[in-house]
């Protein structure tokens, strides 16, 4: 198995996790047809967006991802840079799960985030998740709210 960082030339292949990810998430049908805008969109951001996608690869399949987002805001006494991120698709194909398999992928972009100068590293966890990302160093946070706008 490789690890490694996804590059552009992977597109399709993450593409295929990517929408596998989305289905079983959201306990849809292997047929289940996304719309084009959410799958070009999705394309466009592996592609041109802000962020990093580390991979796990077998047999020329990505059998398991994680990936980051990167935030600027205004920078603050705690976060002196403004540079901050939201770690996200973190999804293990079911067959290669409870191998330490998205902990290599999440470490390895805790440590790109370090290397960019990131102060704090954000994500929305799932109950099975939690442990992973608690062991990781990740602590549980009721300092934010959000809006969800239409």
């Amino acid at each position: 198995m490789e690890y490694r960082m996804a590059v552009k030339e992977d597109i399709e292949l993450l593409m295929e996790v990517r929408l596998e990810m989305l289905r079983i998430v959201n306990e849809l049908p292997d047929d289940f047809a996304f719309s084009d805008e959410l799958t070009e969109n999705s394309r466009q951001y592996f592609l041109q967006g802000n962020q990093s996608t580390s991979i796990a690869v077998e047999n020329k399949k990505i059998i398991a991802c994680a990936s980051i987002s990167y935030i600027e805001v205004m920078p603050t006494f705690s976060h002196p840079t403004g540079k901050r991120a939201h770690l996200m698709n973190v999804y293990t194909n079911a067959a290669y799960r409870r191998q330490g398999i998205s902990r290599s992928l999440v470490q390895m972009l805790i440590d790109d985030a370090k290397k960019k100068h990131i102060t704090e590293i954000s994500l929305d966890a799932t109950d099975s998740g939690r442990p992973l990302y608690k062991s990781l160093g990740f602590s549980n946070s009721d300092e934010c709210m959000n809006l969800k706008l239409p």
